[in-house]
């Protein structure tokens, strides 16, 4: 069983745990009604996917 010899130091586990960042999501805008998307996502709004309409919504008709 792999057990450390010797007490890791707080320098020690600060530096390897500097990556464990929260990032910011990241959001895009639909082309057609300006709302706010995630990327690779149908537009909730409108209902398009690249430039094609995919889910008949309300706001749609």
């Amino acid at each position: 069983m792999a057990v450390p010899a010797r007490k890791v130091s707080k320098t020690r586990g600060r530096k390897r745990r500097t990556h464990y960042k929260i990032d910011e999501k990241t959001v895009t805008v639909c082309p057609k009604c300006g709302a706010t998307v995630k990327p690779h996502r149908v537009c909730k709004t409108c209902g398009t996917y690249k430039g094609k309409e995919v889910i008949e919504t309300e706001t749609a008709e």
